[in-house]
């Protein structure tokens, strides 16, 4: 089943850095969400569609909920896309003062910021954070301090696949459409190397970004 957006419709992502599409000085700052966007609207010239983005950079479920009032629910959305839980993964690993987040205290976080949209004929998105298997050390972060290794992915891997499963039972809870990101990533880093899609494994490159936008395309009509 797809979601057919009506004329005039109001249209939001919310996140983190990818969706926020935060990209070190100097790359290409092409994003899922512009080209979603701009892709709909080049072939639905006669329904005019408002689009959001409330993604913001380092974002847990937590940052989220604390917005969620203002950013979400005061712009009445008739669709809300969704992408958060790779820092409620990880970031605990390049902040000290980090602490982990449980599986249940991110899906419990998620469910409370899904439920006031439960009776509200909002439509909901839900994409599944992912975690791409580039292969030895890069460097990461925001001045390139964040050093990513085999070690750091496989603890990562472990933490995420959880939090993963989480997103798809809150899809089903909620008649949510599911965006299987982390599968879809990993089959295209199976055929092609997974550098094409990201460099560390989290942000995305540009091909990266057109992959995620034509997957979310096509959950809309």
């Amino acid at each position: 089943m797809t979601i057919t957006l009506e004329p005039h419709s109001t249209v939001l992502f919310t996140g983190d850095s990818i969706t926020d599409l935060w990209r070190p000085d100097g790359e290409d700052r092409s994003s899922y969400t512009a080209l979603a966007a701009g892709y709909w609207s080049l072939s639905h010239p006669d329904r005019p569609i408002t689009w959001l983005n409330a993604g913001h950079f380092g974002n847990t479920v937590a940052d989220l909920e604390a917005r969620w009032r203002t950013d979400v629910l005061d712009t009445h959305p008739d669709l809300v896309s969704v992408l958060v839980g790779v820092n409620d993964n990880g970031r605990h690993t390049f902040e000290p003062d980090a602490r982990k987040v449980s599986t249940d205290e991110f899906a419990t976080g998620y469910d409370r910021i899904l439920a006031p949209l439960a009776d509200t004929g909002t439509d909901l998105i839900l994409i599944e954070p992912f975690l791409l298997p580039v292969e030895g050390v890069v460097e990461a972060g925001v001045d390139d301090t964040m050093i990513i290794d085999d070690a750091v992915r496989e603890e990562w891997r472990a933490g995420l696949d959880p939090k993963i499963q989480a997103v798809r039972d809150l899809a089903t809870a909620y008649g949510a459409e599911l965006l299987a990101a982390d599968a879809m990533f990993a089959e295209l880093a199976a055929k092609t190397g997974a550098e094409r899609w990201s460099a560390d494994g989290v942000h995305l490159t540009p091909a990266g970004h057109a992959a995620l936008a034509d997957a979310w395309l096509s959950l809309i009509a």
